[in-house]
């Protein structure tokens, strides 16, 4: 009885080894992107350029069970290049000391998703707009899943402090960031 038992357990996790899958992001077909108010009155969009994560997908339910990110502080794009110099430094990212931006996902609800932020060594619970954008074959015969997550974070939460006052009593960078990921990743064979 316990090798049935034995067997029948084995059988029920390999069952369910074949249809989990890890898929790892590719890059050149996902964005990290984020936008934030200027002078109150416009947005200035931007994007990390270097960032590297996987995603646990089980097949048989349709179901993201994990994804993990890390990105590039230094690789920050506003496609300006004095701004990102100060984004890089002590004001704001301080890339020198803290190199990299994580995200961990704890679980998903509906459509949200739960998980760790962490820029400067501050750990936050983010919760995010989660819209999973289905699995398929590419021409090449790579299985690929695309996953989009949004939504705000609030910069000073990270110890992303710098700004100054306007005279009319504004900001220059708003307190709020706007969050857009766009995931495409691909299965590890």
């Amino acid at each position: 009885m316990k090798k049935l038992f034995t067997v029948g357990l084995a059988s029920l996790l390999t069952a369910g080894a074949l249809y989990a899958g890890t898929y790892n992001i590719d890059r050149s077909h996902s964005n990290v992107g984020f936008k934030v108010k200027h002078l109150m009155i416009t947005n200035v969009t931007g994007n990390f350029d270097k960032f590297t994560g996987s995603i646990e997908f089980d097949e048989k339910t349709k179901t993201v069970t994990a994804i993990t990110g890390n990105i590039e502080a230094s690789s920050i794009n506003t496609d300006n290049a004095k701004r990102d110099k100060h984004l890089r430094a002590p004001d704001f990212f301080d890339t020198a000391k803290y190199p990299n931006l994580t995200f961990k996902l704890n679980s998903i609800k509906d459509d949200k998703a739960y998980g760790i932020l962490t820029i400067k060594d501050v750990s936050k619970e983010v919760v995010l707009d989660f819209d999973f954008n289905g699995s398929i074959k590419d021409p090449w015969g790579n299985t690929k899943i695309g996953v989009e997550l949004a939504g705000k974070i609030n910069r000073k939460d990270f110890g992303l402090n710098w700004s100054k006052t306007l005279e009319t009593g504004g900001l220059v960078v708003a307190d709020k960031i706007k969050l857009l990921i766009e995931i495409e990743a691909k299965m590890v064979k």
